[in-house]
């Protein structure tokens, strides 16, 4: 009798249950994991992978794999890792050079010391003090006739290395600074050192009416390369076996310099750091719905995409997102 039940629970194990990544997991966890991202009207794709090894990947609400998704402010994050490439390379002496020289012509027709030497350090922790070019201000920057005339002028809000004023205008400079210093546009730079090596490829991208790419906004990537993105910087700075950025530069990106103002979240060097549950996560992260999730004790990469559709103001769409990652893909990524 004994034998017989101990051979249903085999049976039974061998129905529920199937090898992922060398761990049995339950066949139902992923499937429902799944079936929750698809009830989640936002979400248009999940990407889960472990240990190097994609367990999932699951396109919903009519995208498929071939798409590009606009990761909107996600891609600021990628301009913090090609500001760390043109660092390691030295293009750019390092996060405390300060922005004046980059901007010469506009600073010599509006001299302003504070402003001239703001550093690149205080771009990438959006705690340059300007006011910030980003909600009520966005419209009026984007339709400008230049942007960054627009985002210099701005009057400071707050003192330079202070609090977080979130500005796409400020990741902009960036992109234009990359520019000036590489003598490439970001496009070209971040595919000759980025894109390419990995086997990335970039969609449309918005550019500034002076024809510089948007720092910060509007790249259009698919999943699979976001995925790839996030295990290079879970991998350190390596993606199979070559080096496209210094782990020096990933080290301090992911330091906390600054905190949101409207989200409990820690912000790095254009990289966002929560508790997700019992584990620390780190993320790129898009209006929209458009995250590049890092789980490093779980040595995990999520991707998920979302639709432009019906977003809003409110980010109604972050809460699902957050909830189906604590109650379901961490416990799932944990067994």
């Amino acid at each position: 009798m004994r034998q017989s039940v101990i051979g249903f629970i085999i049976i039974l194990l061998g129905i529920f249950a199937y090898p992922v990544n060398g761990k049995t997991q339950a066949i139902h966890s992923l499937q429902q994991i799944n079936q929750e991202a698809s009830e989640i009207p936002s979400v248009t794709s999940l990407l889960i992978q472990q240990d190097g090894e994609l367990i999932s990947e699951r396109y919903f609400h009519g995208m498929d794999e071939d798409d590009f998704a606009n990761i909107k402010s996600a891609s600021k994050s990628i301009i913090s890792l090609l500001v760390g490439i043109a660092v390691d390379k030295e293009f750019l002496e390092g996060v405390n050079q300060p922005i004046g020289p980059f901007f010469k012509d506009y600073f010599q027709a509006h001299p302003d010391s504070v402003k001239e030497n703001l550093t690149i350090k205080n771009l990438l922790t959006m705690q340059a003090g300007l006011e910030t070019t980003s909600f009520h201000n966005y419209g009026a920057w984007v339709t400008s006739n230049d942007w960054v005339r627009f985002t210099l002028g701005q009057p400071m809000a707050a003192r330079p290395g202070g609090d977080m004023a979130y500005s796409t205008g400020i990741s902009h400079l960036l992109s234009v600074i990359l520019t000036k210093a590489t003598g490439q546009s970001t496009r070209a730079f971040a595919n000759e050192h980025l894109f390419a090596p990995m086997g990335v490829t970039v969609g449309g991208w918005d550019r500034d009416p002076q024809g510089y790419y948007m720092g910060g906004n509007n790249m259009a990537l698919r999943p699979a390369g976001m995925l790839k993105i996030g295990q290079m910087v879970m991998n350190k700075g390596i993606y199979q076996s070559k080096r496209i950025i210094s782990e020096a530069w990933l080290q301090d990106s992911f330091q906390t310099y600054t905190r949101s103002n409207f989200n409990p979240y820690n912000y790095g060097y254009m990289w966002w750091k929560k508790p997700v549950g019992e584990f620390q996560v780190h993320f790129a992260w898009g209006f929209g719905g458009q995250y590049i999730f890092m789980i490093p004790d779980l040595n995990a990469v999520v991707v998920l995409t979302g639709s432009l559709q019906n977003a809003d103001q409110s980010r109604s769409y972050k809460e699902p997102v957050f909830e189906l990652l604590r109650e379901d893909i961490l416990p799932f990524l944990s067994q």
